[in-house]
């Protein structure tokens, strides 16, 4: 089996992860696309009430696709998502993959592989397919990888200028997502009222709530990045 994996928080998930998953399904021969949502990503700070409607929007918006499929493998436990625990474990589940395991990245994310839990290791086991995240970024930029043992190649979709964070703000400002993100997604997020502002009450109280847990999750990474250095 030839399998490639798309991870990201998808939040939400929208046109721009479904046009570079699209072009990898028509320019590459695998089997299946896995999109693997992150339960805890530890380079994010994401409401965890989310968790649970984001891996529900990738499965709405990728389920007339035959090839695509969803893994929540992540959500298996509470602990920060860590790609190479992952894909460790994906190894496991599907014996049979041919190859290595190719992995869906942006440019933006492979400018800074180096500093992910267990990099070194994780670019043995891997293939990434890069896809253009910024503006004027030559498709040679990272050559120079090449000779440090990553095993890439850049896709050659045209930049798409569009991101979850601008879903998110034109939800919050009341605006449109027509056009933006599949049509049931939408839907989803009205029905759950997500991305909406909060009452200021609220946030207050969050805000001083959060506080502490924000300090513990950077001495967590801090203590995980530590051993080694290393998008």
């Amino acid at each position: 089996m030839k399998l490639c994996v798309y991870f990201g928080t998808f939040n939400p998930i929208h046109n721009a992860h479904l046009a570079v998953a699209n072009y990898v399904r028509s320019n590459y021969d695998f089997d299946v696309i896995l999109f693997v949502p992150a339960y805890k990503p530890p380079h994010k700070e994401i409401d965890d009430e989310l968790a649970h409607h984001r891996l529900n929007m990738v499965k709405m918006a990728i389920a007339n696709e035959s090839l695509y499929n969803m893994s929540s493998i992540e959500y298996s436990n509470s602990r920060f998502s860590y790609t190479y625990i992952t894909i460790q474990e994906l190894y496991k589940r599907y014996p049979g993959i041919e190859g290595k395991i190719n992995f869906i990245i942006g440019s933006d994310a492979f400018r800074e592989f180096d500093t992910w839990y267990e990099a070194e290791e994780l670019k043995k086991i891997i293939k990434f397919i890069v896809f253009l995240r910024e503006k004027d970024l030559k498709l040679d930029y990272f050559d120079y990888l090449k000779e440090q043992g990553y095993d890439f190649e850049m896709a050659k979709l045209p930049f798409i200028d569009l991101s979850s964070r601008v879903i998110r703000s034109r939800v919050k400002k009341g605006k449109p997502i027509t056009g933006l993100v599949p049509q049931n997604v939408i839907e989803y997020i009205r029905e759950h009222e997500l991305y909406k502002p909060k009452p200021e009450a609220e946030e207050n109280k969050e805000a001083t709530q959060e506080q502490p847990k924000e300090q513990t999750q950077e001495q967590s990474q801090e203590q995980e990045q530590k051993p080694h250095k290393l998008l």
